[in-house]
């Protein structure tokens, strides 16, 4: 599938699958869409509920780009808190496609730019630790192949839209979310659809509205009870 580098809004880049017409991020803005939807929604929301909490266990559907991975690296860079991060990935970005993405220098992140090109580079399958506290573990599955039990605290749910991709906004799909996590998990995504919360419900999370990202009115949060 054709694919190409573009520039969003706020001047971070993503990629546009061609015969798709669908980006990797939202075209309003890829940098601030992470921070809205996985890092304020997501990662601080559940440290603001979980505040004994020492370590936590993330689950990135869609690695893509590495830019909610490495926003997460370097926030949790910042806080007393251990990361295992795992990203799902069934089509890693090219070599030649990490090296046109301009997070480092949006994010202001030199020091850390070896980090973000050895989230791209380092072997799927096993774990890797990258500065402090922060392990990350890349799977080369498709979603539909993931079968992780009670694993996960936090779920970024960042996945291509309903509209070219509508198997993974099922019933089916959120079961399988709703078994990865653990009780008290959480699952963000910036999707808002109808559907797509009713999905949720079924799966049995309980879920909030939230107000979206710029250029989305909401977005979606779903919790596991106890």
């Amino acid at each position: 599938m054709k694919r190409e580098i573009i520039t969003t809004a706020d001047g971070s880049s993503s990629i546009r699958m061609l015969d798709w017409n669908e980006n990797y991020h939202s075209q309003h803005g890829a940098i601030q869409e992470t921070y809205h939807v996985f890092i304020r929604n997501g990662l601080i929301h559940w440290m603001t509920t979980n505040p004994t909490k020492k370590e936590i266990s993330i689950l990135e559907i869609g690695l893509g780009t590495g830019l909610n991975a490495f926003i997460t690296y370097l926030e949790t860079q910042k806080m007393d808190l251990q990361v295992q991060y795992e990203g799902v990935e069934a089509y890693p970005v090219s070599t030649k496609e990490v090296a046109q993405l301009n997070y480092v220098s949006e994010l202001n992140a030199g020091l850390s730019e070896a980090v973000f090109l050895k989230m791209h580079a380092v072997s799927w399958e096993e774990n890797h630790v990258l500065g402090n506290h922060f392990t990350l573990r890349k799977s080369m599955l498709r979603f539909e192949e993931i079968t992780s039990i009670d694993q996960f605290d936090l779920i970024y749910f960042d996945a291509f839209g309903a509209n070219v991709q509508a198997e993974l906004w099922t019933e089916t799909m959120f079961k399988k979310m709703y078994l990865a996590l653990k009780n008290s998990g959480i699952l963000v995504t910036y999707a808002a659809k109808g559907s797509v919360r009713r999905a949720m419900l079924e799966a049995g999370f309980r879920t909030e509205r939230l107000p979206g990202p710029p250029g989305k009115r909401e977005m979606l949060r779903a919790t596991k009870p106890l």
